[in-house]
C-alpha cells in the first residue's frame, strides 16, 4: 500500500532535477527578499509597514500574471510533451500580449487608485505609528515600483515557457544575478553607502526595479543564444499571430485560471486587510510572518510547480495512468517536505523577530503567527499540491471554485466576521482563518481520487 505513495530512486531524481533549480531561484529570490525586508525594518515600523501594505497592492498583479500565463502554459507543457515546437511558441505569444495587456492596466489603477487601497489597510488604531507617514512611505514606494510592472511580467513569460520546456535552470540563473544585484542595491540606496543619498523606502523600491530590467535582459539574451535548445524562440517574433482556435481554448480553460488567481490574491489581500483592523503594528508583525514564510515555503512551492509541470508532460503524452501515479506520490512528497519545513519554521520564529526595529510586543506577535503558521503547513502543502494537479488537466473551472471560490465563500467572510464582530486577539483569529483550510484540503482529496483532472487538451491542436 505504501509504495503506492513512495517513488524509487529514478522517480525522485526526476523530481529533484525539475524541482530543485525552481527552488533554488525561488529560494535566492525569497532570501534576498527577506534581507531586504530586514533592511527596510531597520529603518523604523512606519517605513516597513508602508513598504509591506504596497506590496500587498503588488501581490494582486504579481499573481494575475501568474495566471494569465499559466492558463496558457497548461497548453505549452502539453504541447512540449506532445513535441509541438510550433505550439510551443503560439502560446508564449499569448502569455506575452496578455501580460502587456495586463501590466497597462495595473500602472493605470495604481496611478489612479493608489492612495485610497493603501489607506484600507491604514484604518486599525494604533499607538505607536503614524498612518500619515506610513501613507507617505507606501506611496513613495509604489511609484517607483510602476516601472519595473512590465519587465516582471515580460520576465514570468519566459521562465514559465522555460520550465514547461524542461529548462528551469536558465531563469534560475537569471533570476538569482538579478536578487544579488537587488540586495547590493538595496543596501547601497536604503542607508546611502559608497557616497550615494540614503534613499529609504525609494532606494528598496530603485533596487527592485533594477533587479527586473537585469533579469529580462538576461533572460532575453540567453534564450537567444541558446535557441537550439528553445525551438519556440526561433521566429517567435516575426508576427503576433496566434490561432484563433489556441485563442479561443486558451481563454476558455485559462481565463477561469486568471481569475482565480486574481480573486485569490485579492482574497489574501482582503483577509491581511482585516487583521490590520487590529491595528497597524499587526500590519508589521505579519510583515515578518509572511517574509519568512516564503522563505520556508520554497520547498513545497517548487514541488507544486513540478506536479503541474509533469503531470501538463504525461498528460499531454496521453499517459494518463502514469499521471495519476506521479500525482500520488508528489503529493505526499510535498507533505512530508512541509513537516519537516514547519519543525524548523517553528523554532527559528524564536529568534528571526529580533532582527527588527520593533517595539517588543510587535516582535512577540510576530513569533506567535510564524509558529502557528509552521504548525498549520502541512495543510497549505496539501492545499497547494492539489491545486496543481487539478490545474494540470485543464480542469480550470474545478480549480477556480476549489482556490478562489473557496477563499471568498468561506475564508475572507470568517475573516471579516471575526475582525469586525468579535473581539479576539490577532493570534486567534490568524489561526481560526488558518485551520478552516482543512474543510479546503477534504475537498481538493475528493477531486483528485475521482481523477476529474485527468484530460489530454491538445491532442486535436
Amino acid at each position: 500500500m505504501i509504495r503506492k505513495y513512495i517513488g524509487d530512486k529514478a522517480f525522485y531524481k526526476k523530481v529533484l532535477a525539475l524541482t530543485l533549480p525552481i527552488m533554488l531561484q525561488n529560494g535566492i529570490t525569497n532570501l534576498v527578499n527577506m534581507l531586504d525586508n530586514i533592511m527596510v525594518g531597520r529603518l523604523d515600523i512606519a517605513s516597513s509597514s508602508g513598504v509591506t501594505v504596497t506590496n500587498q497592492l503588488i501581490f494582486v498583479f504579481n499573481l494575475c500574471i501568474f495566471g494569465a500565463i499559466s492558463g496558457a502554459g497548461i497548453f505549452g507543457a502539453q504541447f512540449f510533451g506532445k513535441g509541438d515546437n510550433n505550439g510551443v511558441r503560439h502560446t508564449f505569444r499569448f502569455k506575452l500580449i496578455i501580460s502587456l495587456i495586463l501590466s497597462v492596466l495595473a500602472v493605470v489603477l495604481f496611478i489612479v487608485a493608489g492612495k485610497p487601497l493603501i489607506n484600507l489597510y491604514l484604518q486599525g488604531e494604533s499607538g505607536n505609528v503614524d498612518p500619515v507617514i506610513t501613507l507617505k512611505e507606501a506611496r513613495d514606494y509604489l511609484n517607483v515600483m510602476l516601472i519595473g510592472l512590465v519587465p516582471f511580467a515580460l520576465s514570468q513569460c519566459y521562465s514559465g515557457t522555460l520550465r514547461e520546456c524542461g529548462r528551469p535552470v536558465l531563469p534560475m540563473v537569471a533570476g538569482s544575478i538579478a536578487v544579488v544585484t537587488n540586495l547590493v542595491f538595496n543596501y547601497i540606496l536604503i542607508f546611502g553607502h559608497f557616497g550615494a543619498p540614503a534613499l529609504g523606502v525609494k532606494g528598496a523600491a530603485i533596487a527592485t526595479v533594477a533587479s527586473r530590467y537585469v533579469e529580462l535582459v538576461i533572460i532575453i539574451i540567453w534564450t537567444r543564444m541558446t535557441a537550439k535548445n528553445s525551438p519556440f524562440i526561433i521566429g517567435v517574433y516575426r508576427s503576433l499571430y496566434v490561432p484563433a482556435n489556441l485563442v479561443k481554448e486558451i481563454i476558455k480553460k485559462g481565463m477561469p485560471l486568471m481569475l482565480n488567481e486574481a480573486l485569490w490574491s485579492m482574497g489574501i489581500a482582503t483577509v491581511n486587510q482585516c487583521y490590520s483592523a487590529r491595528g497597524i503594528e499587526v500590519v508589521a508583525a505579519n510583515n515578518i510572518l509572511q517574509t519568512f514564510f516564503n522563505v520556508f515555503s520554497v520547498a513545497f512551492m517548487a514541488v507544486g510547480v513540478a506536479i503541474g509541470i509533469l503531470l501538463g508532460q504525461q498528460l499531454g503524452a496521453k499517459d494518463e495512468k502514469g499521471a495519476m501515479d506521479t500525482c500520488r506520490k508528489l503529493i505526499m512528497f510535498s507533505v512530508l517536505v512541509s513537516v519537516i519545513v514547519g519543525i524548523v519554521f517553528f523554532v527559528c520564529a524564536i529568534f528571526i523577530p529580533k532582527a527588527y526595529n520593533y517595539p517588543d510586543e510587535v516582535r512577540d506577535t510576530a513569533t506567535k503567527l510564524m509558529q502557528i503558521c509552521a504548525i498549520v503547513m502541512p495543510i497549505d502543502a496539501f492545499a497547494h499540491a492539489t491545486y496543481f494537479t487539478l490545474r494540470s488537466g485543464g480542469k480550470t473551472l474545478i480549480t477556480f471554485v476549489f482556490d478562489s471560490g473557496y477563499m471568498w465563500v468561506v475564508s475572507v467572510p470568517v475573516a471579516f466576521v471575526l475582525s469586525n464582530f468579535t473581539s479576539l486577539n490577532i493570534l486567534w483569529l490568524y489561526a481560526i482563518v488558518q485551520l478552516i483550510n482543512l474543510i479546503k484540503c477534504i475537498i481538493g482529496y475528493i477531486f483528485v481520487k475521482k481523477g476529474v483532472w485527468i484530460r489530454n487538451i491538445v491532442s486535436n491542436e
